[in-house]
């Protein structure tokens, strides 16, 4: 059975996406009548029409609407594929200068740069740990090429894409009692808690606070703290308590000096994306990164979820990444 050549799907994806055979021909530096002449061709092996012609221009058919979906996945891939094999022309090098805030960098990043150092060791590394207010205006200033921060509304400039969603825990010293490591807690039951919370800024904060107000959750005293080393610390030495994700927490397993507890019906979720300029393609060597990263915090995913009851924890598949 005759197959439908790359230049024609080029063609149909073109009409498609421009609605006008002038248009199409325009954009892929041909002739319309070879432009036109292609779509033929391939709608005589398929065996099917996919567009409607008309003196207003051309309008997709049904059948062309579902063929355009696969042809984009189709040609996405294929560029993905030379992307790939361009890896083995030549060693991966240059600059790469990455954001992460600092729930990342304390179990996530040691294990990923043991693996990606030396894998690739032609590549510039430039880590810069912070919040995320401050890495999204090096994003856009082009300080850095990625960072790695909770999700948010977007701003103009920029483009996300999920990384993890990850459970929130309550952490406290074991010295506090009341807890039982690794038990499920509803906050509402906790109260009235003293608490260190992020800074107004930090993008957490106000997710955190909603789930206050929404679950009834009765709060004691709040100390605003942007310092995680100095937030585990105190929480160590003190009754007080706070918020944090599992990823940032999975240090403490096997640890009996700070009780980690799944909050629970409801449970509170922190979304983590990855946010780029939108002008650019992340480089090679960012991707290679993220991939890696990616493997490394589903690694840590799938110790929560032996650690806690699935009815808390339950497994998710992990999603094929894309950048």
């Amino acid at each position: 059975m005759a197959e439908v050549a790359l230049r024609q799907i080029r063609a149909i994806i073109a009409v498609c996406e421009e609605g006008s055979f002038t248009r199409a021909a325009a954009r892929e530096n041909a002739t319309q009548s070879g432009i036109s002449q292609h779509v033929a061709a391939a709608e005589r092996t398929l065996g099917v029409k996919l567009f409607d012609r008309s003196a207003a221009g051309v309008t997709p058919t049904p059948a062309e609407q579902r063929y355009y979906k696969r042809c984009i996945e189709a040609v996405g891939q294929l560029a993905n594929a030379s992307e790939e094999v361009r890896g083995f022309a030549a060693r991966v090098s240059g600059d790469l200068r990455i954001g992460l805030i600092p729930t990342l960098t304390r179990a996530a990043l040691a294990p990923t740069l043991e693996q990606f150092v030396p894998r690739y060791p032609d590549v510039r590394l430039h880590i810069v740990e912070g919040y995320s207010g401050g890495l999204t205006d090096m994003v856009l200033a082009d300080e850095i090429d990625f960072a790695v921060v909770p999700t948010f509304e977007g701003r103009v400039g920029l483009k996300s894409r999920l990384l993890v969603r990850d459970r929130e825990m309550l952490v406290s010293s074991a010295k506090r009692g009341g807890m039982k490591p690794f038990e499920p807690v509803q906050l509402r039951d906790c109260g009235p808690l003293k608490i260190i919370l992020p800074g107004r800024a930090n993008v957490r904060r106000r997710n955190i606070e909603i789930y206050f107000q929404t679950h009834g959750v009765e709060v004691a005293d709040i100390i605003e703290m942007d310092a995680m080393i100095g937030t585990l610390q105190f929480v160590l030495r003190s009754d007080w308590v706070a918020i944090l994700s599992g990823l940032i927490c999975i240090a403490d397993i096997g640890r009996p000096e700070r009780t980690i507890s799944p909050i629970y019906d409801p449970p509170m979720i922190a979304d983590f994306v990855v946010i780029s300029p939108a002008r650019r393609t992340l480089a090679t060597q960012a991707q290679l990164f993220l991939e890696i990263f990616g493997a490394e915090i589903a690694r840590i995913q799938a110790i929560w979820a032996q650690t806690i009851p699935p009815a808390v924890y339950p497994v998710r598949p992990r999603r094929a990444s894309r950048t």
